[in-house]
């Protein structure tokens, strides 16, 4: 990403260029980038494709002002961050399911970002409701956040699925590897989130953003706005209320209702 790239990108998320890529930057960008750019996998319904490219990220994240899930949004941020003089590196999860059983190598993408002033922080844009500001990676304590209390412990030795175990009030999130991987790593995964019939993204809609006041989350026709602690659940009646959600809650100018559609049996 070029110095005019990344100057974009800032004004996407309405934030300056850091004099330094010192932890107060990384902060403010962090935060900056939830209150602004949402957690979506419409594409996968709206039949686009999603390329794992930086230049690909950057066209949707930036010039056509689109959302995205993990791969994107962490992919986008990463090369934004690397522009501007952090340290990055692209750390691989399984993410936590309800059940307790991990997903598939690769479910998840966060990032372990390096600091001019020596620290070491665990980023994440990508995974909805999550901690508004970076998490100090070494730190085995609590972690106090505006979207709860967090935690990065150390994994069971035994377990084969993960390093650490990233925790949000008490509850396991994902298992997250030390080991660095490259953007192209996750496109099979990626693959298989849009495409499996027992992928949550493929089965489901969703679209978050942080708002300075609480959350907007939209899923089907379903819109939930939170602030202050109140929480306001209504339906939207037809594709045109929905269209117009998409427009005043995330800024969203889509071509049609995104809709999802049972998956393709497999041929006899």
């Amino acid at each position: 990403m070029d110095s005019s790239q990344a100057d974009a990108y800032l004004q996407r998320i309405g934030a300056e260029r850091p004099a330094v890529p010192d932890a107060a930057g990384l902060r403010d960008l962090h935060l900056r980038h939830q209150l602004t750019v949402p957690f979506e996998n419409l594409s996968i319904h709206l039949g686009q494709d999603i390329v794992l490219t930086e230049p690909a990220l950057f066209e949707k994240v930036v010039t056509d002002r689109r959302g995205g899930f993990c791969y994107e949004l962490n992919g986008a941020f990463s090369a934004l961050l690397r522009s501007l003089g952090y340290g990055v590196e692209l750390l691989a999860a399984r993410v936590y399911g309800k059940d307790g059983r991990v997903g598939p190598p690769y479910d998840h993408l966060a990032l372990r970002v390096r600091t001019a002033d020596g620290e070491t922080w665990l980023a994440d844009v990508g995974f909805g409701r999550h901690s508004h500001f970076p998490l100090r990676y070494a730190e085995r304590g609590e972690q106090g956040d505006p979207g709860g209390v967090f935690r990065i412990a150390d994994a069971d030795a035994h377990s084969d699925a993960g390093d650490l175990v990233v925790v949000r009030d008490g509850e396991p999130q994902y298992l997250l590897e030390r080991r660095p991987r490259l953007l192209a790593d996750f496109e099979a995964t990626c693959w298989w989130q849009r495409t499996s019939p027992v992928s949550h993204f493929r089965t489901s809609l969703i679209c978050s953003r942080l708002t300075p006041e609480g959350r907007a989350t939209l899923s089907g026709r379903t819109l939930v706005l939170t602030a202050s602690g109140t929480r306001e659940e209504r339906e939207l009646p037809d594709a045109e209320a929905v269209l117009a959600a998409y427009r005043t809650h995330f800024s969203l100018d889509l071509p049609r209702e995104p809709a999802v559609t049972p998956p393709t049996p497999p041929a006899a």
